[in-house]
């Protein structure tokens, strides 16, 4: 479990390709800027991103079986069938035993395979839940604890490893708050009715999965009431997700003896034997006040109490992977969080599961048949424009003082590139896979992967390693490697089309490579040199002006609501727009500076600038259910996807001008944020 998060600031742009436009197939120049995905009654000035999308919203409902329905899903869809066939193949083949291709195939089999799933039931999880029925004392109660999390049940507290942020050259051991199943802290203290309603539906379903385990209904009501009771003490003493994004907030290295002081009841020498590694002598302990009131509940509430804690959270971690009863039961609940209708079909499900399992070996084999070396290679050629244009930013930025400018510049430079998928693969020979009970391989993968996370403590930090698989539809900046990754998943269209006109690509593509680039010296970035170390690299009075630009996007914003009346939480949201808004200027940029803009033709009325902005716009093209709408601003350090398009065109007269959009207008920010 890699529990430093800011070091995965990942971008989910949706994706979508010249299939997806419903209706009649577009003909001549203008289909790859997918016009008919407009909605010609809305003005681009009152609403952009309805404008640009507003016919592809009409003709694309949300599928029973998802919460949203957007070109991001549709492509991850498309992979995923692609995946299937791949995955098909290696479980029909007589692979050799051991190899990555059987191991592949048999995980898949015993996902598919709902006759051997639904005939043993919960059995295959009755030794866990016999030896959390033993405890019997404080001590058993912690062993059982560090056992859970290590087969990947979040129980109490999480435990991982990250780059030490103060020397990034070598690997630590972290341990962040955790312990709850509901989606934040703020769904157990929010009290208005829509949150209310959710804790309610939360206790009735624990309680009917409690039955499903064979405890009688008044038995079962009981113990749903205390796990309710044990998350919401936890909840209370748990960070905000704003909060966490301060790194020096959730850094706090500690030594055993400082350890056991802010955790009262933990001996936390027993705990790390229990977990194989005996040897650690200190870890980053993230969240000293969650765990100075983990340490008090830990002697106060009973131990019978723990026990029923226990079996809720690991039935709640194997539901989806066991007989039908628990898999529906389990549904129910992400239906009254997401609003999805259906569950995906067990194909999708699996394919999923498999992608967590064994990602790196199901992508070395989509890689063979999706990515050729070429499409690396203009790929890069873009990336390298943006990265130009990031320079010459720096180098000219009016506020910021030479000695900050020099630092940023050496940033840069150091900044990797990494394109498609990694040099070196990742080994499987250590998991055992077969075709035996489904959650019994989802458990063993956890495992595996829990010990290969563990065992990189006190070694050197591996620079070449990838934590996303290739198949991702997704990208992502790496503050502590200081490194831009861009999976193969994501390099197709529209982000890029060869069929596309070069002003789209750039508004699509160039974005996302923008964003990550730029997400080194978002409020978060910035506080971390080249060589990924958390240090100060600003004057104080660039700093200063920095927080101030950074303060515009927050307020900004936080203007914006999701389902009636629920603001966006700026101060969540503020690296992810910051990168937006930086990220998609500096697309401009390289664009305006491309030999491809001088080259660059008007298109069905639309010029080079307004192609920019509709391919950039399409990349969002989404619909989405008012519950998962709130599920995602209570969560998400992205802002919901109109206000991604909108919000960040508002600050940019660069689209004002392109559109010849009124001052006044919804769609300009009378009060323009300005970064870059």
């Amino acid at each position: 479990m890699r529990l430093d998060r800011i070091a995965l600031l990942a971008l989910l742009f949706g994706i979508s390709g010249t299939a997806l436009a419903a209706g009649a197939p577009e003909a001549g120049a203008g289909a790859a800027l997918h016009l008919n995905w407009r909605d010609t009654k809305v003005s681009p000035a009152q609403n952009f991103f309805a404008y640009a999308n507003g016919g592809w919203q009409k003709r694309h409902p949300i599928p029973a079986a998802y919460s949203a329905w957007g070109t991001f899903n549709i492509l991850e869809t498309r992979n995923q069938r692609i995946i299937r066939r791949l995955i098909e193949e290696a479980a029909k083949a007589h692979a050799r035993p051991g190899s990555a291709e059987q191991k592949v195939g048999d995980f898949y089999a015993s996902g598919m395979d709902t006759g051997l799933i639904d005939r043993v039931g919960v059995g295959p999880l009755s030794p866990e839940l016999d030896a959390i029925n033993g405890i019997s004392s404080l001590a058993q109660l912690q062993r059982e604890v560090a056992h859970l999390q290590m087969i990947g049940v979040d129980a109490m507290f999480g435990i991982g490893q990250m780059q030490d942020y103060e020397n990034s050259s070598r690997v630590i051991g972290v341990a962040g708050q955790g312990g709850i199943g509901l989606p934040d802290r703020d769904y157990y203290l929010k009290q208005t009715p829509k949150f209310k309603q959710i804790r309610a539906e939360y206790v009735a379903h624990i309680a009917r999965t409690f039955e499903l385990l064979g405890d009688g209904k008044a038995l079962a009501a009981r113990e749903a009431a205390i796990v309710m009771a044990i998350e919401t003490r936890l909840a209370k003493a748990s960070m905000s997700l704003a909060q966490q994004r301060d790194p020096r907030a959730v850094y706090h290295v500690m030594n055993l003896a400082e350890l056991d002081r802010a955790t009262p009841n933990f001996s936390w020498n027993e705990y790390f034997r229990e977990i194989g590694y005996p040897q650690l002598q200190s870890i980053n302990l993230a969240m000293p006040k969650f765990f100075g009131a983990l340490g008090k509940a830990l002697r106060s509430v009973p131990l019978v109490q723990w026990k029923v804690y226990l079996r809720w959270r690991l039935i709640d971690a194997f539901a989806p992977y066991l007989s039908k009863p628990f898999v529906d039961e389990n549904f129910r609940m992400v239906s009254a969080l997401t609003g999805a209708k259906t569950l995906r079909p067990r194909w999708q499900r699996v394919v999923s599961a498999e992608n967590d399992a064994l990602g790196f070996a199901v992508g070395k084999l989509y890689v063979r048949k999706e990515f050729p070396p070429s499409s690396k290679a203009a790929v890069l050629e873009i990336l390298h424009t943006i990265r130009a244009a990031l320079k010459s930013d720096l180098t000219t930025l009016p506020w910021m003082s030479p000695a900050t400018r020099k630092a940023a510049l050496a940033k840069l430079a150091l900044m990797g590139e990494r394109i498609g998928y990694p040099d070196k693969w990742r080994e499987y020979s250590q998991l055992r896979i077969d075709r035996g009970p489904y959650v019994l391989n989802v458990m063993r993968a956890n495992e595996f992967e829990q010990k290969r996370e563990l065992s990189k403590i006190g070694k050197p930090v591996d620079r070449n390693e990838w934590y996303m698989t290739p198949q991702t539809v997704n990208a992502y900046y790496d503050p502590s490697m200081n490194n831009i990754n861009f999976p193969a998943g994501i390099l197709q269209p529209p982000f890029f089309d060869p069929s596309a006109p070069m002003a789209v690509n750039y508004g699509s593509l160039g974005w996302v490579m923008g964003h990550e680039m730029t997400h080194g010296f978002d409020d978060q970035g910035s506080k971390f040199d080249g060589h990924g170390n958390l240090r100060n690299w600003w004057t104080a009075q660039d700093a200063k002006r920095f927080h101030t630009a950074t303060s515009c996007i927050a307020t900004h914003f936080s203007r914006y609501t999701v389902d009636g009346d629920l603001h966006v939480q700026g101060k969540l949201v503020t690296g992810e727009e910051t990168a937006d808004l930086g990220g998609l200027t500096l697309a401009w940029r390289a664009f305006r500076a491309s030999p491809a803009y001088r080259e660059a033709k008007t298109i069905d009325g639309f010029t080079p600038e307004q192609q920019f902005f509709l391919g950039a716009a399409h990349v969002w093209a989404m619909n989405i259910r008012p519950a998962e709408e709130r599920r995602l601003v209570t969560i998400d350090v992205h802002a919901p996807p109109m206000y991604r398009v909108n919000g960040t065109l508002a600050n940019m007269p660069e689209f004002q001008e392109a559109f010849h959009v009124p001052a006044g207008s919804p769609m300009v920010n009378a009060h323009r944020c300005l970064i870059w």
